[in-house]
């Protein structure tokens, strides 16, 4: 059961379903089966992108984790 990505022409909404065999998809916003399926890019996965992927997250962590901070700082400032 793939998951196809798809757009309506007549209400212009990109979307994805999960396609069974003898089912019609149709748009969930206006119901046509007037539809076209889009190309999906594949995903591809590798030690690079892995690697990648792991240093923007922790990037992002610690991020979000500093903000944790100066906002718990904050928080206690204005609350004492």
């Amino acid at each position: 059961m793939p998951i196809y990505e798809y757009r309506c022409p007549a209400c212009d909404r990109a979307f994805e379903l999960l396609v069974r065999s003898r089912t019609v998809p149709r748009c969930p916003a206006c119901g046509t089966a007037d539809i076209e399926r889009l190309l999906s890019l594949p995903a591809i996965k590798s030690e690079t992108t892995h690697d990648l992927a792991m240093r923007a997250a922790r990037r992002r962590d610690k991020a979000l984790g500093q903000e944790r901070v100066a906002a718990q700082a904050e928080y206690e400032r204005n609350h004492d």
